[in-house]
């Protein structure tokens, strides 16, 4: 295994922890951070829920933090591990932002937009490309997605069982 796929399944791992972190908030569990030169600048996890914004996704809060920390929106040599493909409005503030490149784990088959329903990234029109690299620890990314809506809907089953 080269030292590169170390290193991004190394970040991806750090995503995890802060998936994990959302997931013990009641959130779908999703975590990002901005790597810049080889140091975290900024860290996200899902929080529309908790934080009643339907635009607080792990994307979004991560690039937020790192634009903090760097004292500006730009950030053309940082790079953005996500556990699972961004959406449509992240991805759109991914290319704002001017991130070189995002890694993912998991595809997101409904609202995935680099590479799922639309490829975002490679429009002609975009001033800005953003390098992607797709399937990083995708098993775990995707397990732990799909073991949180399981659950989600076996305790919605069991909620109705005992209405009835």
């Amino acid at each position: 295994m080269s030292d590169a796929i170390k290193q991004d399944e190394s970040w991806m791992r750090e995503a995890l922890k802060l998936a994990d972190y959302a997931e013990s908030l009641g959130e779908v569990p999703v975590g990002a951070v901005v790597v810049l030169d080889g140091e975290v600048i900024g860290r996200g996890w899902n929080q529309p829920i908790t934080g009643h914004d339907p635009t607080a996704h792990a994307e979004i809060i991560a690039l937020r933090d790192a634009a903090e920390r760097l004292e500006n929106y730009r950030m053309p040599r940082a790079e953005l591990f996500v556990t699972i493909e961004p959406c449509t409005m992240c991805a759109g503030a991914i290319v704002h932002s001017r991130v070189s490149r995002v890694v993912y784990g998991a595809t997101e088959e409904k609202s995935g937009a680099v590479t799922s329903n639309c490829s975002l990234f490679s429009q002609p029109w975009l001033n800005h490309k953003v390098e992607l690299t797709t399937g990083v620890l995708a098993q775990e990314c995707s397990e732990k997605i799909s073991n949180f809506f399981r659950r989600r809907r076996e305790e919605k089953k069991a909620a109705k069982r005992s209405a009835s």
